[in-house]
């Protein structure tokens, strides 16, 4: 037949369950990742050495209850009827090309009892990856400051670096601004009333929201000081498979990136 011995003697590197294994194995992703679909789960599965296909995963979850439907809910978090400056918007139709050239900022609330606390973070664009968060009890500038100033200490960011948030008064006081211009951040906000341009954040609130805050009963600030953390260090960073990274975790997709390209310069360019 003309067939070299390797192919005569290969096995396949990855192993074929019956429908009782693989369910199992599926439920267990599912203990670990509350929130994710048959797409996620498939691939999770694939690097775990097991040949799945997405039908049969969908049709195995849907069979044992394990899509869920998430819940929404929405409060304003966002005040942009002040008179800070408002800048423009320089990551629309940007081509990031590595890390550090342009983060992201959000804001969002989280139900205890009788009560709110509030949530900043700060992502890499490129990665996704969080690198500085910060949890209050009030939603003011002191909150989004305090992130900054964590992804600032843990990522030490080159001058000309993009800072993108929406427009409200907490990314735009002075005493916010004035700590951008002192680390040589380029100031970006979005355009008022369109979701769309801070598009990475608003995921990323959505991810935590259906897979961590929605699963849990918070009842005190303590519970979600104590929680969330681990869900966006352990969990979101180095473990949650991104969709917009080939199905990589942030923390993987950067390392991936860094051993197979030498830091250069911030060079940015607007995507044809």
């Amino acid at each position: 037949m003309n067939l070299p011995h390797s192919t005569y003697y290969y096995k396949p590197k990855k192993q074929l369950l019956d429908e009782t294994e693989l369910t199992c194995r599926i439920e267990a992703i599912i203990e670990g990742f509350p929130g994710y679909g048959y797409r996620r789960v498939t691939k999770e599965l694939h690097r775990q050495g097991i040949l799945a296909n997405h039908k049969k995963v969908l049709r195995i979850m849907r069979q044992r209850g394990l899509i869920r439907k998430p819940r929404r809910r929405w409060i304003r978090t966002t005040n942009s009827n002040h008179r800070y400056r408002i800048y423009p918007n320089l990551v629309q139709n940007l081509a990031v090309t590595g890390p550090n050239q342009v983060w992201v900022s959000d804001i969002t609330y989280i139900s205890i009892q009788s009560a709110f606390v509030y949530l900043a973070v700060i992502l890499d664009l490129f990665s996704r990856k969080a690198v500085g968060y910060a949890i209050s009890r009030n939603i003011d500038t002191a909150l989004s400051l305090a992130a900054l100033i964590m992804a600032i200490v843990n990522r030490k960011p080159p001058r000309g670096i993009i800072h993108h948030s929406d427009q409200g008064v907490q990314y735009a006081a002075h005493d916010y601004v004035d700590i951008l211009l002192e680390h040589g951040f380029l100031i970006s906000m979005a355009r008022k009333g369109n979701p769309y341009d801070n598009a990475a954040a608003e995921s990323f609130m959505k991810t935590l929201k259906t897979e961590e805050v929605y699963l849990w009963e918070y009842r005190t600030l303590a519970d979600v000081q104590l929680r969330l953390p681990y869900f966006i260090e352990q969990v979101y960073n180095h473990k949650r498979l991104h969709s917009s990274l080939g199905y990589l975790p942030p923390v993987e997709f950067e390392e991936l990136f860094l051993k197979t390209h030498k830091p250069c310069p911030i060079a940015l360019t607007k995507a044809v």
